[in-house]
């Protein structure tokens, strides 16, 4: 039986692994976690979120994905309004859909250095917009 999510994978270019670091790691605050030796060589980089893992893995024919995407949970819309705020200030362009599209979730969208689509929540567990 299926439990949990495990992990997200997102696929990049070859020789993203700063790109990865400076985005996911620093823009986004997820620690790097250490990819096992026999991937390693494959390259990529792997991140903790939360109980689960982000895994930016190197596709030889790389292409973007702008529809599919992982979606991060913050704790609060005025700590989802501070993210935003340091990603415009690094130059990342913060886009914010209708809040009435789902009730009680605050979101926003951004892409990541290679053109795949983030979503970036926080959900008040009443349903109410927060």
């Amino acid at each position: 039986m299926i439990v949990a999510l495990d992990h997200v994978q997102v696929a990049a270019p070859e020789g993203c692994e700063d790109e990865a670091r400076a985005f996911y790691g620093g823009l986004l605050g997820l620690p790097e976690i250490e990819k096992p030796e026999a991937l390693a060589r494959r390259g990529g980089v792997w991140f903790r979120v939360g109980d689960e893992q982000l895994h930016v893995g190197v596709t030889p024919e790389f292409v973007a994905s702008a529809k599919a995407h992982p979606a991060f949970r913050v704790l609060s819309a005025g700590e989802l309004e501070q993210l935003a705020a340091r990603l415009e200030a690094h130059g990342v362009a913060v886009m914010r859909p209708d809040s009435a599209e789902i009730p009680g979730t605050a979101r926003i969208f951004v892409f990541d250095p290679w053109g795949n689509r983030v979503e970036l929540v926080a959900r008040d567990p009443h349903g109410v917009f927060i």
